[in-house]
């Protein structure tokens, strides 16, 4: 199967995932609750390690749970793990086979810990190893850049958070997401022709912020890993803190800007770099910050901020996926990269 025909199949998978494991997210919640969990640790790579940057919001904004980043190689090179007293520990992998991530896992474990292992593979190393197993559900993933396995794992990440709050209201947003996925995939043709515009692009920056602060992330990368465009994520915030010199007239600026909490902070920053003659593309169900954009591309209206990501990050895969057609590369054969890729 073609990349293309994965970024298009989400909405199918997303459905799936939400009727086929919402029980086993709450059998997950109520292990949890059972037990005295101070924070949460979580371990992930490449991909992954960005819906792990979701779960960092998510978790912490609508759960009110600590939340840590694991350093993987202080339990493989230096063999100095941290003391995990009193955390659940939480690892992300696709496939279930990075050997640093599996060892996180295992030292909870060690340590008394309750684990969790949120993958693509069932039968994985990681999830064998793991107290509770979150099947994200997403299929066979061929293309080397994740694109249905990433959505699969946002939507796991949200309804652990949903299944954990024990409110009606969450479970009815999220099952709306895939009807919002369905709605965001009706910009594939205008994104194909917006592409032909950024054909030379060498280099760019990707801000975020809040719950989409992933969403910069994960964007940059699939454009680093499918175009080899030089795309650094910032947080808005931390972009006024120095990156901003690098805006000069014309400059590629990609922004994820949906309504809510942080969106006055980010139209500031958008207003900011389009006075300094930015070239905006812009990901928004706001007009005050589409009008911004060169190259607006509307999300869809009525998308709670917590759901957002899962949305606004498929119009970004196939921004990613044309573009990479328009420079005349393989989608599905990037340079020097493989499917799975198994650190230490």
């Amino acid at each position: 199967m073609s990349s293309h025909a994965e970024i298009l199949e989400q909405p199918t998978r997303l459905e799936q995932l939400l009727m086929n494991q919402r029980g086993q997210a709450q059998e997950i919640a109520r292990a949890i609750q059972k037990r005295d969990i101070a924070y949460v640790f979580l371990a992930a790579r490449g991909t992954s390690d960005n819906a792990g940057r979701y779960a960092n919001y998510l978790w912490g904004a609508r759960n009110r749970l600590a939340m840590a980043l694991a350093t993987p190689s202080l339990f493989t090179y230096y063999q100095q793990p941290p003391s995990l007293k009193g955390a659940l520990v939480v690892c992300i992998s696709q496939s279930g086979q990075s050997p640093d991530v599996i060892s996180v896992l295992e030292e909870g474990k060690r340590q008394g810990c309750l684990t969790l292992a949120i993958t693509n593979s069932p039968a994985s190393p990681l999830a064998r190893a793991a107290d509770l197993v979150l099947d994200t559900q997403a299929g066979r993933e061929t293309a080397v850049a994740a694109t249905k396995t990433y959505t699969a794992e946002l939507m796991a990440v949200a309804m652990l958070s949903a299944a954990l709050r024990e409110n009606p209201a969450d479970w009815d947003e999220l099952a709306s997401v895939p009807a919002w996925a369905e709605q965001a995939l009706k910009l594939d043709e205008s994104i194909a022709r917006m592409s032909q515009r950024y054909r030379y692009m060498q280099r760019c920056v990707v801000l975020g912020r809040g719950f989409n602060y992933a969403t910069a992330f994960e964007w940059s990368l699939k454009l680093k890993e499918m175009t080899y465009v030089a795309a650094e994520p910032y947080s808005s915030a931390d972009f006024l803190h120095g990156p901003i010199a690098l805006v000069e007239f014309g400059f590629p600026v990609l922004a994820i800007a949906p309504q809510g909490k942080v969106f006055t902070s980010m139209l500031e920053v958008l207003d900011e770099v389009r006075q300094r003659g930015a070239e905006l593309v812009v990901i928004s169900n706001a007009n005050q910050a589409l009008d911004l954009a060169q190259s607006p591309v509307p999300l869809p209206a009525g998308i709670p901020e917590w759901l957002t990501p899962p949305v606004g990050i498929i119009p970004a895969q196939l921004f990613a996926y044309h573009l990479t057609c328009v420079k005349g590369l393989n989608p599905e054969t990037p340079r020097s990269i493989h499917k799975v890729t198994e650190t230490v």
